[in-house]
């Protein structure tokens, strides 16, 4: 069954996607399979001719044959992954295709590795080792995805297209976006601030505020900041998310997101006005917020 998942790109955007389930990834492999035996029919074929009509080559015949079975074997696979954009005939027919873990594109060393691991994932023990991994996997990976850090995605599902959010500076915060200097965090730190926030209008005041706050404490002591007067954390977090996306190499693009802190529709208006019922939060003294009593 196919899982939903996500990837942060080096703009540090997460997108979120489908990944191939076990059942695609077999009927995509039986197709290749099928090809990979049709070339060694024809090869085994070619080789029963020569030796019909009298050609001998030797020790060299047996050589070329062993490099023809290894180039079927390990070529097919490897040579249409990397050019083809991940994808062999097996995968594009069922709409599948490979990517690294990081949403990239896969190189020869990714695809070498998926093909030579893919000799025991497929035909070793007849396949169990790869079965076995695709489905006790977050990821639906097998043995070789595992070790060569790519991922097998659905690119045609009833599933809606993947998406990109991007996170924008509150209207006058900005200096305070450029100023938070995020080098210490890592793509773990943005996917648990950009879950919550995707996910916080779904959640009560007090759980929001809650939630928030337990998010963003440990966020100041690591950044080394004191958020501005009458901030709220969940704007706090967007200020977070802005900076970490613009410390990417490239613009971040896709829907942007709006807290409802900073929706000047919403409480008193401005980066401290309050919304959805919640008074503002005041920076306590010593740094961090204080909950609204």
């Amino acid at each position: 069954m196919a899982a939903p998942s996500g990837i942060v790109t080096p703009e540090a955007v997460v997108l979120e996607f489908e990944t191939a389930g076990l059942a695609s990834r077999m009927l995509g492999g039986m197709i290749d399979l099928a090809i990979q035996g049709t070339l060694l029919f024809v090869v085994g074929i070619a080789a029963g001719v020569l030796s019909e009509i009298g050609v001998d080559f030797g020790g060299l015949g047996a050589a070329l044959l062993y490099v023809t079975l290894f180039l079927i074997l390990f070529g097919y696979p490897a040579a249409l992954e990397t050019l083809w954009r991940g994808r062999t005939v097996g995968k594009a027919a069922m709409g599948l295709r490979v990517v690294t873990v990081e949403g990239g594109p896969v190189r020869f060393r990714h695809a070498a590795i998926r093909a030579i691991l893919g000799l025991v994932d497929k035909y070793l023990l007849t396949g169990a080792i790869g079965i076995i991994s695709v489905l006790l996997t977050r990821r639906n990976q097998r043995l070789g995805d595992l070790v060569a850090g790519t991922i097998v995605l659905r690119e045609r599902s009833g599933a809606r297209a993947p998406t990109a959010v991007s996170f924008a500076p509150p209207p006058g915060l900005e200096d305070y976006v450029a100023s938070l200097d995020v080098a210490g965090l890592d793509h773990r730190d943005y996917a648990a601030v950009r879950s919550f926030l995707l996910r916080a209008t779904s959640l009560s005041p007090s759980s929001r505020y809650s939630l928030a706050n337990r998010l963003a404490l440990p966020l100041l002591q690591r950044l080394r900041t004191a958020p501005p007067q009458g901030v709220h954390p969940e704007l706090f977090l967007v200020c977070v998310a802005a900076a970490y996306q613009s410390a990417g190499r490239r613009r971040a693009t896709g829907t942007g997101f709006a807290s409802v802190w900073s929706d000047p529709h919403l409480g008193t208006g401005g980066a401290g006005g309050g919304g959805a019922g919640v008074p503002p939060i005041e920076p306590a003294a010593g740094g961090g917020f204080v909950a609204p009593t």
